[in-house]
């Protein structure tokens, strides 16, 4: 496989899995740390006990109070195993350091490293081709040439997802994988050990029997794993038992239906069903809440996903996203909890008034309301951001009367100007000369014109006028 250098080398992806590149958000429903690592790289999983919504960004865990000790959040590593020196190579042939590379990849985060290749002083160093031996077929690696002669480099290695290498291969993709890097019409190559980072590390800090989960199970990143025959989330449920408390435990109410019709009374405690889709939950003591039964936005699709298998090979090359609450809010008990600057019963409803602004920095021109994104205008007035008017008089015919009487005491509204011309900030110069683009207007008392200009800005309008009139 060649790849030349200083040019972009990018693997076709099969359709197994979600790629990065598609809008992801963390699961809030996963239960494992695992699942959280891989439902996308700015997924962080919180280990600390009894902790409600583990599996969230960086700054969600931060915001929701969990301990920077209790994040969970691999990045991957670039380990150099081999880097032997040595002498300047003879003609014809070509030194690499380092010799080996032992590479941790998180999926969707890169890692990189340098390339030194050393080739003979008296020999030619034309731009090199890469040749690579097989790749996982989830891995893409880049290179960039950055210095010619005794060249250096630049590694790049991303993984996609953690599925397995080929449809028929009994190894997992994470790995040992291995890569052997190759400048072409050379025997000396690199060998990159690849490891892919899809279980968590926290796994080994098993804490067995733990008070956590009822003395029933062991406390694993945060989350308990019961023994048979305890469920719960806290191992507190004794499947197996045939003692079964009085179930009105299991009911809201008198007429109540059991466990809200959603699980099954076990033992007094409601035992949620699970759903076919396994991102959709119910939860609560009486399985009264869920995290699906929430309003879809006019962009409704389902999400559909096939983690152990599709029974039809088509639909394993096709991926739904799941979109709910407008896709800018997460679903709890029935009702969207909107993201920042999002708000409505189903979270279609933006607060960012950027697409509201109009030419003068006046939301909606001063003259409507910024609604959900929209200006919504005050007639006549009309446009994206209420700025067209075509039956509004312009800027000259609006002001003339208020310029005349302000600026010469003359006019219409000489009598009551403080009342209802009092809003102009009035600048008199020496003559129109001095007035970009000016209104002439005439008096209607005495038939004489007169010159002015009109602007606004946040202190108000601003008006600039010719201090003599022009009579006829």
């Amino acid at each position: 496989m060649a790849i030349k250098v200083g040019c972009l080398f990018l693997l076709l992806l099969p359709l197994l899995s979600l790629s990065w590149a598609d809008e992801i958000t963390c699961l809030k429903t996963v239960s494992s740390c695992s699942q959280c690592m891989l439902s996308g790289p700015q997924c962080v999983w919180c280990t600390a006990p009894n902790f409600k919504r583990r599996c969230n960004t960086l700054s969600g865990l931060q915001k929701a109070g969990c301990d920077a000790s209790h994040m969970y959040n691999p990045q991957g590593s670039v380990h150099v195993t081999r880097n032997d020196s040595s002498n300047e190579p003879t003609t014809g042939t070509l030194f690499l350091q380092p010799q080996q590379v032992t590479l941790h990849l998180r999926p969707g985060v890169s890692q990189s490293f340098p390339l030194y290749i050393t080739v003979a002083r008296n020999q030619r160093t034309p731009q090199l081709n890469m040749d690579t031996s097989l790749m996982p077929a989830e891995v893409n690696i880049t290179f960039s040439n950055i210095r010619h002669g005794n060249m250096i480099v630049e590694v790049n290695v991303e993984a996609s997802n953690c599925h397995k290498t080929s449809d028929n291969s009994t190894q997992d993709s994470t790995g040992p994988s291995f890569v052997h890097i190759t400048p072409r019409g050379f025997l000396q190559s690199l060998k990159l050990e690849i490891i892919l980072d899809c279980e968590c590390d926290c796994k080994g800090n098993r804490e067995e029997n733990s008070p956590s989960c009822d003395g029933h199970g062991d406390l694993v990143c945060g989350s308990c794993e019961c023994y048979q025959p305890y469920s719960g989330q806290h191992c507190q449920i004794n499947v197996g038992s045939n003692f079964n408390r009085d179930d009105k435990t299991c009911r809201q109410g008198p007429n109540a239906p059991l466990c809200s019709n959603r699980g099954t009374c076990v033992d007094g405690e409601c035992l949620c069903h699970s759903q076919e889709n396994p991102n959709e939950r119910y939860r609560g003591m009486f399985c009264e809440c869920s995290n699906f039964d929430c309003p879809f936005h006019n962009n409704r699709y389902y999400t559909t996903i096939c983690p152990y298998g599709c029974k039809s090979e088509s639909l394993n090359t096709f991926h739904f996203l799941f979109r709910i609450c407008g896709g800018h809010g997460s679903c709890e008990c029935g009702q969207c909890i909107c993201d920042n600057d999002w708000t409505g019963e189903d979270c279609s409803c933006t607060l960012d008034t950027t697409s509201c602004m109009a030419s003068n920095q006046q939301l909606c021109n001063n003259q409507g309301l910024c609604q959900c994104g929209s200006c919504r205008c005050d007639p006549p007035y009309a446009g994206p951001t209420c700025e067209s008017c075509p039956t509004c008089l312009g800027p000259c015919q609006t002001h003339a009367e208020c310029v005349d009487c302000r600026v010469f005491g003359t006019g219409p509204k000489k009598d009551r100007c403080q009342d209802e011309c009092n809003y102009l900030i009035v600048t008199k110069v020496g003559s129109k000369t001095y007035i970009d683009a000016p209104c002439k207007m005439k008096s209607r008392e005495d038939s004489c014109y007169f010159y002015f200009s009109i602007s606004q800005d946040r202190e108000g309008i601003h008006c600039t006028a010719a201090a003599m009139k022009e009579c006829p």
